[in-house]
């Protein structure tokens, strides 16, 4: 959200202060007067969330800058459809980081009606209505669109390395935009359930967010909701996590195969001809090293929110209610993972903007400054040990 990225963006859930006034005595109105009320501050946290959402759009603006160049390269070759993908992932990301933000940043801007509840008067902090609706709808929709569109990436990129004739005849750039829509809609099938009234978008701890109820009795729909989100991404998190080990297992084969050959090569330089598969290669190992780190961060940031969510859910259906103490732990813990899952939206950018190959190509030349001037003294070394041969004859 960016994501519910993720939200994937901390942007959005740094917006969240956990302020509990039920646990401190207020005074009632009529012993209270507005005036007495202290001077209306702004959190410290509301800098950071600003910065953080900031800094989530410019990361995931920059990708999709180096994402459009790479894809000018790349339109007419293999690695169009994996592109395609990417360039949906980090707009999904970008529109996660901004849209859930919106909302959030509209309740922390409420941060001074909370004196009104202190002094006794109505709760107007608490999303309510439309508004909680339509926040709740796009917490779901952009935390399961990214986890879809990363377990669409490792398939294609399996079927690249494992079945490549298979795949120059199936996966087309074309192929791909289908998927990616139809993905949308699936998420967005989800999200706008609660709208025509199967299941339900609830008001979550501490009050600031809205989410699929997962607390409390459940209704069937809303229990049916909740664990169809979570098994989603957790399924989605697992074909990814599948994937890429078969697509790293094949990468691994082919390098040693590879070694094998060059071995022969140098023993009989005659009998085999250069490899003309390494370009490939190399482009089979930046995308997997992009999407492979790309998994391992959905994996970290979204595993404690889909897992608690299975979790309280399983337990309200096998009857258990839990004494309240256990119930707000329960929601603490679903709001760490919460903000554990909007990391993914600002990490999803850096991780496409750093594993590129020239990148790597430039921190493998700072980290072994020494190996370009040993390779030249030994070409230096071999030439001159060359002429004095022919000068010898």
């Amino acid at each position: 959200m960016a994501n519910v990225s993720a939200p994937s963006s901390p942007s959005v859930l740094h917006h969240l202060p956990e302020l509990n006034f039920s646990s401190c005595p207020c005074p009632s109105i009529q012993t209270l007067n507005a005036t007495t009320l202290p001077p209306l501050i702004n959190p410290p946290s509301f800098g950071l969330s600003c910065f953080t959402m900031t800094l989530g759009g410019l990361s995931n603006l920059s990708a999709l800058g180096i994402l459009a160049k790479s894809y000018v390269r790349f339109r007419h070759r293999a690695k169009a459809p994996f592109l395609l993908l990417v360039g949906a992932l980090l707009l999904t990301d970008l529109a996660g980081n901004l849209i859930p933000g919106a909302f959030a940043l509209h309740l922390h801007l409420g941060q001074s009606r909370r004196h009104r509840v202190a002094a006794g008067m109505r709760d107007t902090t608490e999303p309510a209505g439309m508004f909680c609706q339509l926040f709740g709808a796009s917490l779901v929709f952009f935390g399961l669109c990214p986890l879809l569109l990363g377990s669409a990436m490792a398939v294609e990129r399996c079927m690249g390395i494992t079945q490549p004739l298979l795949h120059s005849a199936l996966i087309t750039v074309a192929h791909m935009r289908l998927a990616v829509l139809l993905l949308y809609s699936l998420a967005l099938l989800l999200a706008g359930l609660p709208l025509v009234d199967v299941g339900s978008y609830t008001t979550q701890f501490p009050g600031t967010w809205c989410f699929l109820t997962v607390h409390g009795p459940l209704s069937t729909a809303d229990a049916s909701l909740a664990l169809t989100f979570s098994g989603l991404g957790l399924t989605a998190l697992s074909l990814s996590l599948i994937c890429n080990t078969l697509s790293g297992l094949a990468l691994l084969q082919a390098r040693l195969s590879s070694q094998g050959i060059r071995t022969n090569t140098t023993a009989a330089p005659g009998r085999y001809g250069r490899t003309s598969s390494s370009p490939l290669r190399s482009l089979d190992v930046e995308m997997m090293a992009q999407l492979t780190v790309i998994t391992m961060v959905s994996c970290v940031c979204w595993s404690p929110f889909l897992i608690s969510i299975s979790l309280l859910v399983g337990q309200f259906c096998r009857g258990g209610r839990g004494s309240s103490h256990t119930v707000r732990q329960s929601e603490k813990l679903v709001l760490l993972g919460l903000r554990m899952a909007t990391w993914n939206q600002i990490l999803d950018p850096w991780v496409y903007i750093l594993l590129r190959r020239a990148v790597l190509r430039r921190v493998f030349r700072v980290l072994q400054p020494d190996s370009r001037s040993t390779l030249t003294q030994s070409s230096s070394c071999t030439t001159a040990s060359r002429r004095q041969g022919i000068g010898l004859h």
